[in-house]
């Protein structure tokens, strides 16, 4: 993880030769596959809101912001778990909808969603049996994904209150939490600092930082849900997806990786070309997706990771990261219990989630790049949702 270099910086910037993209139609084209970051942005001047948006478990008061930029397009996000509650983007006849599965009040958050929008961690995906030894020592884990430990335990960062502050010169909002040495069984005191910024070409950046006083596992992802078609397609089987990985990181039964990096070749899990999510769903265990893919070229700088495409409305999502993995899962546990948006019943594939990632089990895993940060090193990745559409 290139974060251990306490000297990195991200790869520089340069702004989006098509000026179009900062309309509502966005820019019908390819995006650049050299790691030039799709979310550079223009001087946002709308205001950014605040509202009250329920009452933590702990029985704080916690906040909904809502991030606007020139074209319309809307982001929410909550300070109870960093969640992203809401993002709204145009259509290819400029209509706004909906593509993020979520809930209107924090009610729906609290205790047992699937993890909707939220900041993941101190570990998201799975550490096996909920053990790992680290200098020496062996450290237990909650064991909640039976038998192994899942996006940082019982009560992970998706369900903790963080500290927000709103930046308005650059239409973000920075959340921080300290997770304190021992909390659901990791070391060290841990401060994690999320930066979500909504560009001007209608793009959502996240920057994640993190420092430790104490050598700890970090893996931290936003685990949104996206159906692209805003309610007009009850799933996104008919969603075309694009991911730029020649391999996957092979698991047992319990979804743990076995150490094989094997090849998506002559597989159902090869998205290297657009395809269908539909198309090989039947062949899969469980019937849905849910792996690792090693992103190619990922891991250090800026990389385009994958694309989604909903061809009844024509939006497109372009994903890139600094990390080295991307975790495809067609939301297949959905079992129509909840319900979001727009009265909108959550069924098995109604999102879609690309959870930009290190590879599950890291601390276990030698040959996997290394997810312990140290102290005096400083965690740093970014995860970019560009937005466009497709005539």
């Amino acid at each position: 993880m290139k974060k251990r270099k306490g000297s990195y910086t991200l790869p520089s910037l340069t702004l989006i030769a098509c000026l179009s993209c900062a309309t509502l139609t966005g820019c019908n084209s390819n995006p650049d596959q050299s790691g030039q970051d799709l979310s550079e942005q223009e001087v946002n001047t709308v205001e950014i809101k605040s509202e009250p948006f329920g009452t933590a478990p702990n029985g704080q008061q916690v906040q909904l912001y809502t991030l606007t930029n020139a074209n319309g397009m809307t982001v929410k996000i909550t300070n109870y778990g960093a969640i992203v509650t809401s993002i709204q983007t145009p259509d290819r006849d400029g209509n706004m909808g909906e593509v993020a599965l979520g809930f209107d009040n924090i009610d729906g958050y609290v205790p047992n969603d699937p993890h909707f929008g939220g900041i993941v961690g101190r570990y998201a995906n799975r550490i096996a049996k909920g053990k790992f030894t680290l200098d020496g020592q062996e450290y237990t884990l909650a064991v909640n994904d039976k038998p192994n430990h899942l996006h940082g335990g019982i009560t992970g960062f998706d369900r903790v209150v963080w500290q927000a502050e709103p930046l308005q010169k650059q239409n973000a909002i920075r959340l921080t939490y300290v997770s304190k040495d021992g909390e659901e069984g990791y070391p060290g005191n841990l401060t994690v600092v999320v930066t979500y910024t909504l560009t001007g070409f209608n793009a959502l950046k996240i920057d994640y930082e993190a420092t430790t006083d104490k050598a700890t596992p970090v893996n931290l992802t936003n685990h949104s849900y996206f159906n692209l078609s805003a309610g007009k397609e009850e799933d996104i089987l008919h969603h075309i997806v694009t991911i730029h990985a020649d391999q996957f990181t092979a698991t047992d039964k319990t979804l743990i990786p076995t150490g094989e990096l094997a090849s998506v070749k002559d597989t159902p899990y090869d998205f290297t070309t657009p395809t269908r999510v539909g198309d090989r769903i039947e062949n899969l265990q469980g019937y849905g997706y849910d792996l690792n893919y090693v992103v190619r070229n990922g891991g250090d700088k800026l990389v385009h990771a994958a694309t989604v495409e909903d061809p009844s409305t024509g939006r497109v999502m372009h994903v890139q990261t600094t990390q080295p993995g991307i975790q495809f899962y067609t939301a297949y546990h959905l079992d129509g219990t909840l319900t979001g948006h727009n009265n909108t019943t959550y069924n098995r594939y109604a999102g879609l989630c690309l959870e930009a990632q290190h590879f599950p089990d890291s601390p276990n895993q030698e040959s996997f790049p290394s997810t312990i940060l140290k102290p005096g090193e400083k965690y740093s990745e970014t995860t970019v949702y560009k937005f466009e559409v497709k005539e």
